[in-house]
């Protein structure tokens, strides 16, 4: 493989980021190809050693996906950064994503049941003082109260966890990475 073809799949793979950190992860391959050039290699050489292209500008997706949720925590910074990681590789993507299809599952649902819960206990707050309750109209007003503060803590815990789960997720990448990159380095 040539270095124009290298490049090419590289950007090709890199599709969908900004373009200025394509150009900057392009120009990094670039200074590596001219470095290892200088130093008597062949194109074909430093691209065999390399590796794959797509593969590469998965681990690129992936480390921007995890700077992006480290800069601004936000649903959209968590499932660019999830899906990054889980692309790395196929077995992780078939044993992690039904693991965390479901634990997403789950937190979606303590989130739902939080908002349900507080809507409830807004109801409960305003209507039930005046609908004759058995112990008073101050039990319903409190019960009410009561609800609004559960799910307020529900909707808390839940926010923890799931921030939990992004950065254990992270971890997990940045692991796998960690134990490649070694494996890669060593062919170049």
């Amino acid at each position: 493989m040539t270095r124009a073809e290298f490049l090419t799949r590289l950007k090709r793979g890199l599709a969908g980021l900004p373009a200025a950190q394509i150009a900057d992860i392009v120009a990094d391959y670039e200074a590596h190809f001219n470095e290892a050039q200088e130093a008597g290699r062949s194109e074909s050489e430093v691209a065999a050693a390399l590796g794959e292209p797509e593969r590469l500008a998965r681990e690129q997706r992936a480390e921007q996906g995890v700077r992006r949720w480290e800069e601004t925590k936000n649903p959209s910074a968590a499932a660019s950064a999830i899906f990054a990681v889980v692309g790395l590789g196929a077995i992780d993507i078939i044993f992690l994503l039904p693991l965390l299809m479901g634990v997403l599952g789950t937190l979606f649902a303590f989130f739902m049941a939080a908002i349900g819960i507080f809507v409830a206990g807004g109801a409960v707050t305003t209507v039930g003082p005046f609908a004759g309750p058995p112990g008073g109209p101050a039990v319903a007003f409190l019960l009410g109260i009561g609800l609004m503060a559960g799910a307020t803590a529900l909707a808390a815990v839940t926010t923890l966890l799931t921030v939990g789960l992004v950065n254990g997720l992270i971890w997990y990448g940045r692991l796998h990475y960690r134990l490649l990159k070694p494996a890669i380095e060593t062919q170049v």
